[in-house]
């Protein structure tokens, strides 16, 4: 009977537990609350670590460059554009000159000319996930991996979505769509570059922006075909997200109701923004001439599990065919590779296509992009040193 007491606060405690998750799922609804905590846009060190200072961040002196590019809708996006180190290293005289900083006429400075001027450059366009800004401690690591393979070669942009960072404005996914066309036709009319020498790289959320970005350029006349797209941790959609997502790999959103199904669908369904990255990606590569797309997952995601990897890759596969095909015909077509430690690799290839999928043991959620997998696929997508789309790796064939 002593116990009584205890189990009646432990019953309350349950019940007040329930009716305050409750609670915050219902807030959730609510457009406004929703995108704030879906773009997590204000959590940033902006506030008190000036971007316009990379050198905080581990760069050296103006070897990134911070500027900025306009929208159509008349938004303004803060970006930084980092040389690779040997290039740097070649023109550091001429660059150590340069006004440090942010500047207005981007096409003014050395930075600038030794992008354009280059027939060697490559650039990646970055598309960060959600939260933070372009100056985060993960994503400038992210920089200069993708960069380390080719040190004289790949220039990167790195840009914050609107409502991000310095950028102005407010997320929604139709004003980031926006954004990122903004980006990538800056890189193709502003610095004039071929699009076979530009590649479009998205992780988390940026997976969506990305895959979003490369299918609206495959609508247009002429078509525009990119160096590669690259999808690093990337998910099929929010709401099927949201049945099974974690915040920070840890706190779960919708999965105590699972018990509930009906009821978890339900919250799942009042998602504003969709962000539908399957069907986009399969209108992306039905619709392109030529596809170099690569898939790259950790198993350890605790997060955004490797399964929907899975999903675009079969999605993706799918679309190189007329009739669609299904996951059993897949299958056995599709070329594996074990690569034991390092994880497992699917391909699939036909005229002018070729999908690359990743599935690495280690990375987590945000590391990965850190990781030497992500420099080696960069230089698959470039064709640089020899490396190819679908890489060498008959010896590891499972």
């Amino acid at each position: 009977m002593a116990l009584q007491p205890i189990f009646k606060k432990a019953y309350w405690a349950l019940v007040a537990g329930g009716g305050l998750y409750f609670a915050c799922l219902l807030i959730l609804t609510n457009t406004w609350v929703q995108r704030h905590a879906l773009y997590a846009h204000k959590l940033h060190t902006a506030y008190f670590r000036d971007l316009n200072k990379p050198e905080q961040f581990g760069f050296a002196k103006n070897q990134t460059s911070p500027f900025s590019v306009r929208t159509p809708d008349g938004e303004k996006l803060y970006a930084w554009h980092i040389l690779p180190l040997a290039v740097y290293a070649k023109n550091e005289q001429l660059l150590v000159g340069q006004a440090p900083g942010y500047t207005e006429d981007y096409t003014a400075t050395e930075s600038f000319k030794l992008l354009v001027n280059d027939p060697e450059s490559r650039l990646v366009i970055y598309f960060h996930g959600n939260a933070g800004h372009i100056g985060q401690p993960r994503r400038t690591d992210a920089y200069r991996i993708i960069s380390s393979g080719a040190p004289d070669k790949i220039h990167i942009i790195a840009f914050d979505y609107r409502g991000f960072g310095y950028s102005t404005g407010s997320p929604t996914e139709e004003g980031v769509i926006t954004d990122a066309v903004a980006m990538v036709d800056w890189a193709l009319t502003v610095a004039g570059l071929p699009p076979e020498r530009i590649l479009l790289l998205g992780q988390s959320l940026g997976t969506a922006v990305a895959t979003a970005a490369a299918e609206h350029f495959s609508k247009t006349t002429p078509q525009v075909d990119f160096a590669g797209l690259i999808l690093v941790a990337g998910f099929s959609d929010l709401p099927t997200l949201m049945l099974t997502y974690s915040i920070g790999g840890y706190l779960p959103l919708l999965s105590p109701l699972r018990p509930y199904p009906v009821v978890q669908k339900w919250f799942a369904g009042q998602m504003t923004d969709k962000w539908n990255t399957a069907v986009r990606l399969a209108s992306y590569v039905r619709r392109s001439q030529k596809v170099n797309l690569f898939l790259i997952h950790s198993r350890n995601d605790r997060s955004i599990s490797w399964t929907h990897s899975d999903v675009l890759f079969y999605v993706a596969a799918s679309a190189t065919s007329q009739e669609g095909l299904t996951v059993g015909q897949i299958n056995p077509m599709k070329a594996k590779f074990n690569l034991g430690e390092g994880g497992l690799v699917n391909t699939w290839h036909i005229p002018n296509k070729a999908i690359r999928q990743e599935i690495v043991k280690y990375g987590a959620h945000n590391r990965i992009v850190t990781y030497a997998p992500i420099a080696l696929i960069v230089l698959r997508a470039f064709g640089i040193q020899g490396c190819q789309a679908s890489g060498t790796l008959n010896e590891h064939t499972s």
